[in-house]
């Protein structure tokens, strides 16, 4: 028996909004305002969003680049890479509220349907909630929690993509079973994620993804332009039938 489409739960960075560029962007104006002789390029970028998380990825990075420096207090390396992720976060926010960053094409119509249908909508990223915010707040306006009111990000899953923390904790706060949701996703790590807490996903890569392995997924799409909610759970019963027959 085909389970009903019950809710929506999205990733952030790349699946609601293209914004990776936007975060090289800011990632790059941080690094030169405290000082650091880093420069990221789009070649460099992509592979660094394998990583999953902006301190992590600079983690990564400062092991490459300077993995023989001693960090005498075990400290250091931390507290100069939250300074630098709170500027760039800053100048994030900052491009945000000028509307230079935008949803991407089909998606707020999608969650307009969505709640028109009484399905539910829910987020589940790695990224920070004062990014979640600035976006939505911008996009959709000052009372978009009340359409989002479930909300999993860095700070409730400190274990990121592609482990499956943060979308096991939007179910639990929808109480809802994995077999009536499903994901929005654009890179491998986050199509794993949701994987692995049972969900079906959706896969609309970006630039940056594209040449990712989305084996496993419901759907790649280019955008969500023209998906609709019963275009959803026709593809939804069409895995599931397909399912039944194999077992």
């Amino acid at each position: 028996m085909n389970s009903p489409l019950r809710a929506l739960v999205f990733d952030v960075d790349g699946t609601l909004a293209d914004t990776e560029r936007f975060h090289l962007q800011a990632f790059n104006e941080a690094f030169a305002a405290e000082g650091l002789d880093w420069h990221w390029d789009e070649a460099l970028y992509t592979k660094l969003l394998e990583v999953s998380g902006g301190k992590e990825r600079m983690l990564v990075y400062w092991n490459d680049v300077r993995g023989g420096m001693l960090d005498i207090d075990g400290n250091a390396v931390r507290h100069v890479v939250d300074r630098v992720h709170a500027t760039k976060t800053a100048v994030y926010e900052a491009m945000v509220a000028d509307g230079l960053v935008g949803l991407r094409p089909g998606v707020l119509h999608l969650v307009q349907e969505a709640l028109h249908h009484g399905v539910h909508l829910a987020i589940a990223t790695t990224t920070s909630p004062v990014n979640v915010a600035a976006l939505l707040r911008r996009a959709i306006g000052p009372h978009w929690r009340l359409q989002f009111p479930v909300v999993c990000d860095a700070a409730t899953a400190p274990r990121k993509k592609p482990h499956p923390q943060v979308y096991q904790q939007a179910l639990e706060r929808l109480g809802l079973p994995a077999a009536s949701c499903l994901a929005f996703e654009d890179s491998a790590n986050g199509l794993r994620a949701a994987r692995a807490a049972g969900l079906a996903a959706i896969v609309t890569p970006t630039t940056f993804t594209r040449h990712h392995d989305f084996a496993g997924a419901l759907r790649v799409l280019p955008s969500l332009v023209g998906v609709t909610v019963d275009r959803l759970a026709e593809w939804r019963s069409e895995q599931e039938q397909a399912a039944g027959a194999l077992s």
